[in-house]
């Protein structure tokens, strides 16, 4: 295998190579090593026409050489033209170097089995780059999630704020698009465990829940999500016991009976003014335990809004829409009782 240095000004990068996140950190400190130590790792190429050469791997290596001003960088140089060897090769590569996201490998995976100049299947592409199917599978599941997910998206089992991890997102994989992207975010949010994920996913299937109430829920918070799916395991746990026996009663004659059942008819369909304010007021306080004290966003948050793509604007004006209606649903009920309690 023969390594020789070409001239930075001959090689162009492969657009359509696997590998396209590049950490801008890990690359200043390769930058670093290169100056001290220089480049200890070849990149390799293949020949193209006019003379000109096509990374196959090494994208990150020739970014930094090209940042430091480098005339020459160590290639091998290959032959190779046919796309499926070449794409192959650069996933291998790439499963071997740190930085290649989870991403990057469900689409690089993807690709291999549904592009119909390759189409190879799981079993293939197990044999190939000594994975479990399972692997492959579990790596495609991943883009099931939209835009704002993926992004967050990080190789690794480290729980960090705002980034995901696969162990995370793929208790959430199976639910419908509208709670498991909003789920995925909260958990996000919220630095939530993949053991509480599995949980709260557990709750958004739970077919007893209705869907109404299910997006209600995604207005919790991580923590609160976990609470209701333990108050739904007691509730569960509570209704599954078997009923205690009851003494038997005396027997009554039947218009004993008859108006006993009547008094009990009537106590029963008119609620006392007691339980009804009791009712009122544990809903109160279960609205103020739910809403966040509030403090407003930093001005920075809407020029933000102009960095979303379309897909992350419509999501995030979907959800805008049902908080605010949910809000003045409940403002314009509490504040009629605000008037009536004044009055009173």
């Amino acid at each position: 295998m023969d390594i020789v240095q070409l001239p930075l000004t001959q090689i162009d990068e492969d657009t359509d190579q696997p590998r396209y996140q590049f950490d801008e950190e890990a690359l200043v400190e390769l930058m670093r090593n290169i100056e001290e130590i220089g480049l200890l790792s070849p990149i390799k190429v293949r020949t193209i026409d006019g003379g000109r050469y096509k990374i196959i791997y090494g994208n990150r290596r020739y970014k930094a050489c090209k940042r430091l001003g480098l005339a020459t960088i160590p290639c091998i140089v290959t032959n190779m033209t046919d796309e499926q060897e070449i794409y192959l090769e650069q996933i291998a590569e790439n499963l071997t170097r740190q930085g290649f996201s989870p991403i990057e490998e469900a689409e690089a995976f993807n690709k291999l089995m549904t592009d119909p100049k390759f189409n190879r299947s799981v079993k293939f592409l197990a044999s190939k780059f000594g994975k479990p199917e399972s692997y492959i599978k579990n790596k495609c599941e991943l883009l099931k999630f939209g835009a704002s997910v993926r992004k967050l998206i990080i190789g690794g089992t480290e729980i960090r704020k705002d980034r995901l991890t696969e162990d995370q997102l793929l208790p959430l994989k199976d639910l419908p698009m509208e709670h498991r992207d909003p789920l995925a975010l909260i958990m996000a949010r919220d630095e939530m465990p993949p053991t509480d994920v599995k949980k709260i996913a557990k709750l958004f299937k739970d077919k007893e829940i209705s869907a109404a109430t299910k997006d209600k829920l995604l207005y919790k918070s991580g923590p609160g999500l976990l609470e209701t799916w333990s108050i739904q395991q007691h509730n569960k746990a509570e209704k599954a016991k078997p009923a205690e026996p009851k003494a038997p009663k005396p027997e009554k004659n039947k218009s004993a009976v008859v108006a006993e059942t009547e008094t009990t008819a009537v106590v029963e369909a008119v609620p006392t003014q007691t339980s009804l304010y009791e009712a009122m007021d544990k809903k109160l306080n279960q609205l103020l335990a739910a809403l966040p004290s509030f403090t407003p966003l930093p001005n920075e948050a809407a020029l933000s809004l102009q960095e979303l793509d379309a897909e992350e604007r419509t999501d995030l004006i979907r959800r805008m829409e049902a908080l605010l209606e949910q809000l003045r649903s409940h403002t314009e009920e509490w504040d009629k009782l605000k008037k009536i309690a004044a009055a009173n």
